[in-house]
């Protein structure tokens, strides 16, 4: 059973083993975290962008091959709307990237891990855990 949805910054924490209590924690979740794929997105153009193309494309292949990808869908976008809405009208607003992603793990009721959490605490209604801060 679903239950945590991943940021980039902790899948790219995972690939590069630091901090190891990560890579630990995402071990042990096993079988209970997913992705956006707006995740994958920013995790691809990371690794296509790189001096490392083929090393880091390897890498996150492996590594999304691992997990289960969730497709975007209109509870997400409906979620996501809001979500900007709110932030716009109270003069704090997040990335879009950063927007879908929260609307995406808040309509399906996933906590979200991140080490991003300035921004995405600012988001009512989303459950979030830092596996960095808790290592």
């Amino acid at each position: 059973m679903l239950r945590y949805m991943l940021d980039t910054n902790i899948l790219i924490y995972t690939i590069r083993n630091r901090p190891g209590e990560v890579r630990a924690k995402f071990e042990a979740h096993h079988g209970t975290m997913c992705i956006s794929t707006v995740t994958a997105m920013e995790l691809i153009y990371g690794a296509q962008k790189s001096q490392a193309v083929e090393r880091n494309m390897a890498a996150v292949e492996g590594l999304l091959a691992r997990l289960d990808i969730l497709d975007l869908d209109l509870a997400a976008a409906q979620h996501a709307g809001e979500i900007r809405a709110q932030l716009a009208r109270t003069g704090t607003p997040i990335g879009p990237f950063d927007v879908m992603i929260a609307g995406h793990a808040r309509s399906r009721g996933l906590v979200l891990v991140s080490n991003n959490t300035r921004e995405f605490e600012r988001v009512d209604g989303l459950r979030l855990e830092n596996w960095v801060q808790t290592s």
